[in-house]
């Protein structure tokens, strides 16, 4: 259903690129054989140095970055032009070839990263680490270039996302290449229910998101076996499990008809489960994932080889997490200055936790909230406005 081919060129194309704006650059040649030899090094250090850093600012751009920056309705553009898609930060080549043929998916596949990043925040909401984000491109900073616990929740929980919004704006008919779900009708349904109504479609979703998510992955070009193609195999497992999760936890939901709602009739339709029980079921995937490396066959395998592998619904990851206490420009880490935490809690978001143990300051802070409300007849509710002034406790 879904096409656009991919290629996995870009690389190549940018290394030639930067050696060709090197040699091009006017340099003085004119130089005794000990400084040319010198010259001559410190060239390939160079170029080495802008290689790497190109790559990771290439890594670091991401579709997710859609979430960030909206994106105009595809009717605003000529059917099949190329604004719209070269406008979009982020995408690797094979998603963008994908957002020429599919323009009116991509406000989709930004409202679901969105959904994907606001559940990430809940979820993490009481952790050192709180999923938070850095800037409108790489999104969550250096801290994805690790392959931890963290990050493999974060993919899983966007690619959720699109699955999610996708499906949706199925039902909805937003969309030009689908409708209302197929679904085949549950065997255990009773026979006096009616299958119908218009469901999401979760099949097209699933399918679409894992052309869409997938193909940055997919036309990466990595030695078999090396760290890079490790991380390309690690973020696909993760992909699939956040997919798995919405595609697992769709279910039935049914309607009643009938007169005085005797409920005689019955509709039923496949419905999303809520996003917030996804989020749930992910971060329980995000406790028990399972630490794994590459081996010589260029697959990923279990540390511990006394557990059972990882199925299609579990999370892998393969870094320790950093420490997320202290801010640090390299790992990516905002640590926890300045954070809100929990005196009385013995949990992640109590203060001895959350803080690290460098203690915490007390403020008085107000809080306004509704209250002594009372009905009217007819028919309106009027509430008073209480303030209170509460203590909060921020890390130092």
């Amino acid at each position: 259903m879904f096409s656009g081919s991919i290629t996995a060129a870009d690389n190549m194309q940018k290394n030639t690129f930067t050696l060709r704006s090197l040699a091009q650059g006017g340099m003085d040649l004119s130089l005794t054989q000990g400084q040319f030899t010198m010259t001559g090094i410190h060239l390939l250090l160079a170029i080495a140095l802008i290689s790497c850093t190109s790559q990771l600012f290439v890594d670091a751009n991401s579709w997710w970055s859609l979430a960030m920056n909206p994106i105009q309705r595809p009717e605003m553009y000529i059917i099949g032009a190329q604004p719209l898609c070269s406008q979009l930060a982020g995408l690797s080549q094979g998603q963008r070839k994908l957002c020429q043929l599919y323009q009116d998916h991509m406000v989709y596949i930004g409202e679901g990263a969105k959904t994907g990043i606001k559940e990430c925040q809940f979820q993490f909401r009481q952790r050192r680490w709180n999923c938070s984000t850095v800037d409108n491109t790489s999104v969550f900073g250096r801290v994805m270039q690790i392959s931890s616990r963290e990050t493999a929740f974060t993919y899983a929980v966007s690619a959720a996302g699109v699955v999610n919004a996708i499906s949706r704006a199925c039902r909805e008919g937003e969309l030009s290449t689908c409708g209302c779900s197929r679904a085949a009708r549950p065997k255990d349904l009773p026979r006096d229910w009616l299958w119908g109504g218009c469901g999401d479609n979760v099949d097209y979703g699933y399918r679409f998101a894992k052309e869409f998510v997938d193909a940055r992955e997919r036309e990466k070009n990595y030695p078999k076996g090396s760290e890079e193609h490790a991380r390309t195999l690690m973020n696909l497992q993760n992909n699939e499990a956040g997919r798995q999760a919405v595609y697992n936890m769709a279910n039935v939901a049914c309607k009643c008809h009938g007169v005085s709602g005797s409920c005689s009739l019955k509709t039923c339709w496949l419905q999303l489960a809520d996003f917030r029980k996804v989020g749930e079921f992910l971060k329980e995937k995000y406790d028990s994932a399972a630490a794994m490396r590459i081996n010589r066959k260029g697959k990923l395998e279990l540390v511990n080889q006394r557990f059972n592998p990882p199925t299609p619904e579990d999370l892998a990851y393969m870094d320790q997490s950093p420490d997320y206490c202290l801010r640090n420009e390299s790992t990516g880490s905002l640590g926890t200055e300045g954070r809100l935490c929990n005196k009385t809690s013995e949990g992640m978001d109590g203060c001895e936790l959350m803080c690290c143990g460098r203690g915490y300051d007390q403020f008085k802070t107000y809080q306004y909230e509704r209250c002594h409300c009372k009905f009217h007849w007819c028919c309106y509710v009027k509430c008073k406005r209480c303030t209170q002034i509460v203590d909060q406790f921020v890390c130092k």
